[in-house]
Formats: structure tokens, sequence, C-alpha cells
């Protein structure tokens, strides 16, 4: 069931907002708090990274997010209540020393544990 005209939920609105604010500060002890113990970031090479290794790659610098621009929000409600949210963005970043606007399309699986919203995995593609 897709919700692509109706506002997201307040409190998963605010979870996704946390998301992409602990990215462009490179505040991974937030990050790491807010993901799931087992979330994984698939980059765009297909590379599947734990959250463990992407949080410790941010703290080196071989990841900085300069700023996310959000151009435009869909979301669907999955089985089981999961939520599917796909976010197109323009993303200047630094990434393993290069530095570029990236036009990544970010689809994050969202799970309620004890009434909070959880990222569960993100798929990062272009677009």
């Amino acid at each position: 069931m897709q919700f692509s005209d109706v506002p997201l939920p307040e409190d998963l609105r605010d979870v996704h907002r946390a998301y992409l604010d602990g990215m462009r500060e490179g505040d991974t002890e937030a990050l790491d708090g807010l993901l799931a113990r087992d979330f994984t970031l698939t980059h765009m090479t297909g590379y599947v990274q734990p959250k463990a290794e992407w949080l410790a790659q941010m703290r080196e610098g071989r990841f900085v997010y300069h700023s996310i621009t959000e151009e435009d929000v869909t979301w669907d409600v999955e089985a089981g209540g999961r939520v599917h949210l796909t976010v197109r963005t323009v993303t200047d970043a630094t990434v393993y020393g290069t530095r570029a606007d990236w036009r990544l399309r970010l689809s994050t699986d969202y799970a309620r544990h004890d009434e909070v919203w959880t990222p569960q995995r993100t798929v990062a593609t272009t677009w």
C-alpha cells in the first residue's frame, strides 16, 4: 500500500530526520543508538556494509556528509507493519577522498521496536 501523497507519521519523520542529521553531523554515537543493531548500508557499488564498519569509517573521515538535500520522499507499508521509505537526495559527500554531489536514492526499511521506529537497512542507488 503506497502512501506517497499522505504525510509521513510524525514519529517516523522525526527518526528519518535524525538519521540524516546524524550523517550530516558525523554523529556516529547518535547513529549507533538510532540504527538497528544489525543495520546494513548497501552502497551503490553493491557492497553490503555492516553498521559498525560504516560508523568506524565515518569516524576515520572516509565518509563525510557535508549536506543532504531531499528532492522527494515516498513511502509504503509492507507486510508486518514495516515501512519502506525512499528518498531521492543530492548528497554532497566526500567518500574515500573524493568529494562530489551524489544523486542518491536511499531506500530504508523501518520497523517498530518498543513503540520506536528503527532503521533496519538502507540501500543506496543513483538516480
